[in-house]
């Protein structure tokens, strides 16, 4: 053995260096035979069914499969068919090239293939041409290369992933969802062979209307069937399914669910992940698109054809369906435009944030009267749609009828944040300059995207709290930003509850129609027709219009959209019977009060209009009604007499005090006020309504001193003594309202800092009494 050793030393040395050379090549690190491909994407909806396939960069359809994922079916089938001595040679049979040298170039019969595996993945690989002698040389040479860079599962694998498999489709796995519309993993032995004959024929026929395969495929997929059955057991079941006509899906089949939504991720996500789940719900996309197309149809004559929805989840803030356009393939409409996107004049549909505003800052409560008449606002003279005016109405009624006035005044006492900063603060992209727009953003003169408008909507169904839109489960939502109170967002989405909704045949037949909270804007020109709102768990947009931002006068937001919005909201009520808004609990300091509805004030007896309205104790403003006056008056003449009082000779009567600007407004309605008799000439002022309240608590001159730590169990109690024709005492501290109380009994009321506070009690006749008591706060 030694003297064999020495003797053959230098061969054996040789011998060693090829094998350490062999193996420092294996070893040494190599790009992954999928480095130099592109590929397709497949995204899935919320109940994983696939809603659209990709193309790659070549526009090809390619996926890359592990080969832990493909059938062994696939697997043992090629390698059958194409190299039975795949695990056996260096990526040339030798046996193979000979016999088809021989027969190709010897003989001068007709071309036969000695491709192995690994030698069909070096010409795809590196897109040689081997139709020349030099060419298949080269191949060879690559082939080698492959089996000492990579393990026979990687080139195994990579050639099941490069491998033609007709049209534009490469991969086995891109072929077996489009043919299949399964994974390789999941297809049956007829499909399996199927995809294994398919890479050496790829331009087999089939029919791309019925997807029927041309005799030649069957022919050649049930001769490697009897192959098959030479070396592997078949249940007679499956032998079955090879007599039954063999049909593939073509690629004009594959989903293509709600592009726009699909699209806009796209151009999000750059990542190289193959599978992407989606939150779109595609019944609700169905459902939606149906709506859409329906009411395109129905009012094309009068110039509508193009409309964008969007719906969100409230809860998660996941975007359930998106139609971008009423066609994505009408270039008439420039269909491929995702709307959603868009920036447009949203109209009236921002006005319920400026409510909520001015119910957070204390300028009104929903029962606040608000004044519609001509106003200028220094340079600025807003006029509301109708061009007409209404005088008194209530904050509530002022929003879901759409005033501008109201809204405008509403804005212009908003400060910290301004309504522009309230924009901001939303993530609203794009706006200028705050003196850019003034008090017109309030009326839609900035430009918002459905997108960015229904984050808004979604915000006050979620207590005030914004999130941004989440398009893919993978999605991580930052945590919620407050814009709003929790008291604010649901009194702006009760109010928006009271917006009356159109009746049509859909709605009438359903017995549980769900609640809507819903607002319309129209965008100055007729531009842009809008309805927004919530319902359930769920927060839309609708809009209707032109891209090129033309006019037309059917875009009237409750005309156009709002009909829409509906058909869409019954519909899905329809499928989804059970439909409901999630449980929320009513905000803590919130409280439902009773008012005088004609001045949106605290109740007095002489109101003839009485109601309720909720209310944020220490933040809403509220007053004693001053509108319903008693005045004592002449039997004979009607005018107010002077005390004492004859009352054989007088009585009381009770008139209304309007500023002058509103009895302007009653008088031009053709409903003129009286005007209520005068009392200039009676030296005292009449005193028929009796001793005012007397605050016993909290006593006069006294410090009232507290320990921080004992904050919450340290309260002062508010007791008056009032005429026994009282019904209901006020309270207020610093004219904050604080609550209201029976006559004999006290509220508590606990101070969160030093210093003096006025303390006012009024009853229910407007008769009032105040004091000052002053607060100490101590560790």
């Amino acid at each position: 053995m030694i003297r064999f050793i020495v003797r053959h030393q230098n061969k054996l040395m040789a011998l060693l260096l090829l094998f350490i050379t062999i193996f420092a090549i294996r070893l040494y690190p190599h790009p992954p035979l999928s480095e130099s491909l592109s590929f397709s994407k497949r995204y899935y909806d919320d109940s994983d069914q696939l809603i659209r396939m990709t193309l790659a960069n070549d526009d090809r359809y390619r996926l890359w499969t592990p080969l832990e994922d493909i059938s062994p079916d696939i697997v043992n089938g090629l390698l059958l068919h194409e190299d039975q001595w795949f695990y056996y040679h260096i990526g040339v049979n030798p046996f193979s090239l000979m016999r088809a040298f021989g027969a190709t170039y010897l003989t001068g019969g007709n071309r036969q293939g000695a491709s192995t595996i690994t030698m069909q993945l070096a010409r795809m690989h590196w897109r040689l041409n081997t139709r020349t002698i030099g060419g298949k040389l080269h191949q060879i040479a690559r082939a080698i290369q492959l089996e000492l860079m990579y393990s026979k599962h990687d080139i195994l694998e990579a050639y099941l992933n490069y491998a033609p498999f007709g049209r534009n489709i490469e991969s086995v796995g891109a072929a077996s969802f489009i043919y299949f519309n399964k994974p390789p993993a999941q297809v049956n032995l007829p499909e399996a062979l199927t995809l294994v004959v398919l890479p050496q024929s790829p331009t087999y026929r089939v029919d791309r209307k019925t997807g029927f395969a041309g005799k030649a495929l069957v022919k050649a997929r049930n001769q490697l069937f009897d192959r098959w059955q030479e070396k592997y057991h078949v249940d007679s079941h499956i032998a079955a399914l090879f007599s039954q006509k063999l049909v593939l899906r073509q690629p004009e089949q594959v989903p293509f669910v709600a592009p726009h939504f699909v699209n806009q991720i796209i151009h999000q996500k750059n990542d190289q992940t193959q599978e992407v789940k989606t939150t779109l719900d595609s019944n609700l996309q169905k459902i939606i698109h149906r709506q859409v197309n329906a009411f395109i149809e129905r009012n094309r004559l009068k110039g509508i054809n193009n409309a964008s929805v969007i719906l969100v989840d409230t809860q998660t803030m996941k975007v359930k369906a998106l139609i971008g356009s009423a066609n994505y393939f009408d270039n008439s409409i420039q269909g491929q435009v995702n709307g959603t996107l868009a920036k447009r004049s949203p109209g009236s549909t921002l006005k319920p944030f400026i409510y909520a505003l001015g119910i957070d800052q204390g300028v009104l409560h929903p029962r606040t009267i608000l004044k519609d008449v001509a106003t200028d606002f220094g340079s600025y003279t807003p006029e509301n749609f109708d061009r007409n005016f209404r005088g008194p109405i209530s904050a509530t009624d002022a929003l879901i009828h759409s005033r501008n006035i109201p809204a405008v005044w509403v804005a212009s006492k908003l400060n910290n944040p301004t309504f522009y900063q309230f924009l901001v603060n939303a993530h609203i992209q794009k706006l200028a300059d705050e003196a850019h727009y003034g008090l017109s953003l309030v009326l839609g003169g900035g430009e918002v995207s459905q997108q960015e408008l229904v984050g808004l909507y979604a915000m006050l169904a979620n207590e005030g709290r914004w999130q941004p839109l989440q398009f893919t489960e993978s999605e991580t939502l930052p945590e919620p930003e407050k814009l709003l109170s929790p008291q604010a967002a649901f009194m702006t989405i009760d109010m928006l509850k009271q917006n009356t909704r159109p009746q049509d045949v859909l709605s009438k037949m359903q017995k549980n129609v769900v609640p809507v909270a819903w607002k319309t804007g129209t965008s100055w020109g007729f531009r842009d027709a809008w309805t927004a709102g919530t319902f359930g768990h769920y927060a839309m947009v609708v809009w209707l219009g032109n891209f090129d931002g033309s006019g037309n006068n059917a875009f009237v937001g409750v005309d156009a959209a709002t009909p829409l919005f509906f058909n869409i909201v019954d519909s899905i009520n329809a499928y989804y019977p059970n439909l409901r808004a999630p449980y929320r609990p009513l905000p803590p300091n919130l409280r439902r009060i009773d008012i005088c509805l004609t001045s949106g004030n605290l109740l007095t007896q002489w109101c003839k209009a009485k109601g309720k309205t909720w209310f944020i104790p220490g933040v809403s403003p509220i007053n004693p009604d001053t509108i319903f006056r008693p005045v004592m008056v002449d039997n004979q003449t009607g005018k107010a007499v002077c005390p004492p009082y004859d009352l054989a000779t007088s009585h009381l009567a009770v008139f209304e005090y309007w500023p002058s600007d509103l009895a302007a407004i009653f008088a031009k309605a053709g409903i003129p006020k009286k005007a209520p008799p005068s009392t200039k000439h009676c030296r005292s002022s009449q005193s028929y309504l009796g001793e005012p309240p007397k605050i016993t608590s909290p006593l006069k001159n006294v410090v009232y001193q507290f320990r921080t730590t004992k904050q919450k169990n340290e309260q002062i109690s508010f007791t008056a003594n009032s005429d026994g024709d009282v019904k209901t005492l006020y309270w207020f501290v610093n004219d904050n309202f604080i609550g209201q109380t029976d006559p004999r009994k006290a509220i508590n009321w606990i101070p969160t800092q030093s210093g003096t506070f006025k303390i006012l009690v009024l009853d229910d006749l407007g008769r009032s009494d105040s004091r000052s008591v002053k607060i100490e706060l101590f560790d």
